[in-house]
């Protein structure tokens, strides 16, 4: 069970750190989950995998697609839908519904959080949600040494 969550906040292009995320995670050949309740940012995401790195490919479809099992991406709108993985990679502004079931099935959690002060304002909210149910959130601050 992830019971460490990473925040990786102050991200200048969320979408675009998310990419390098699947990269690093990827050269780890450890896989990953994607959630967003937010069907044209999961969508905008997947296009930006196939385009961020021009010499890059990285394998990802929809977690229902016949395909799902065999590939290292997996992204849905809807986080009970999504297989167990190495890491979970989270792109909305809100708490996933049952986050504490769901959790259980990943290794690792990471939430990424823009440099607008509504998304860290929502992120503040779910660091509290997490930390109030006995989770260990941590903060990274990706604006340092920049």
């Amino acid at each position: 069970m992830a019971e460490k969550i990473d925040f990786h906040f102050n991200v200048k292009n969320r979408i675009h750190y998310a990419c390098r995320v699947v990269r690093k995670a990827l050269s780890l050949k450890m896989r990953v989950a994607v959630w967003c309740s937010d069907a044209h940012r999961l969508d905008f995401f997947s296009r930006q995998l196939c385009s961020f790195e021009p010499t890059g490919f990285y394998p990802h479809v929809n977690a229902e697609d016949r395909l799902a099992a065999q590939t290292p991406v997996v992204s849905h709108t809807d986080a009970a839908l999504l297989p167990s993985r190495d890491v979970l990679l989270l792109l909305d502004d809100a708490v996933p519904a049952n986050y504490q079931e769901l959790f259980t099935r990943f290794g690792r959690v990471i939430d990424v959080v823009g440099d607008t002060e509504n998304e860290r304002v929502s992120a503040r909210e779910r660091f509290v949600t997490y930390r109030r149910a006995g989770l260990s959130p941590v903060a990274h601050d990706q604006a340092k040494g920049k």
